[in-house]
C-alpha cells in the first residue's frame, strides 16, 4: 500500500477512535454507494453523523476541509441518502468534517467541524 494511504487510513482510524471518545458509536466505516463513499458514519444522541475525514501531511497549500468541493458534498449526501433507506435510518443527519494534520512531532491533531456542509454553502 502507498505511503498516502497508510496515512489516510491511519487518519480515519484516528477520526474514529476520536468520534468514540466522545461519545458516538460508530454504524459504518467507508461506506460505499455506486462510485460514492462515507469514510464514517457515527450516531450520537439518535443523531446520524456522517463524517468525511481530511488528512493532509501539511497545511501550507491548502487546509484539509477546503478539499471538500461541492462536487464531494453532493456524492456524500448520495450516499448518505442511499444508506439511510437502506438501514431503514429516520433520525436526524448531520454532515461533519474532520480533518487531520500532523504536528510539528509528528503527531496527528483533529479539527472537528460539525455541520460543515452548511458552513461551506455558506461561503
Amino acid at each position: 500500500m502507498a505511503d498516502h494511504n497508510d496515512f489516510g487510513k491511519k487518519a480515519e482510524d484516528t477520526a474514529a477512535d476520536y468520534l468514540q471518545k466522545n461519545g458516538c458509536k460508530i454504524l459504518a466505516r467507508n461506506f460505499r454507494f455506486k462510485h460514492n463513499e462515507i469514510d464514517i458514519i457515527a450516531e450520537k444522541d439518535n443523531l446520524i453523523i456522517i463524517v468525511e475525514v481530511k488528512a493532509r501531511s501539511t497545511d501550507f497549500f491548502i487546509l484539509p476541509q477546503e478539499a471538500v468541493t461541492k462536487t464531494k458534498i453532493k456524492s456524500i449526501v448520495s450516499a448518505a441518502n442511499h444508506y439511510l433507506e437502506e438501514f431503514n435510518k429516520d433520525n436526524e443527519v448531520r454532515f461533519d468534517i474532520i480533518s487531520v494534520l500532523p504536528d510539528e512531532n509528528r503527531n496527528l491533531k483533529i479539527d472537528h467541524i460539525a455541520d460543515a456542509f452548511q458552513a461551506l454553502d455558506a461561503n
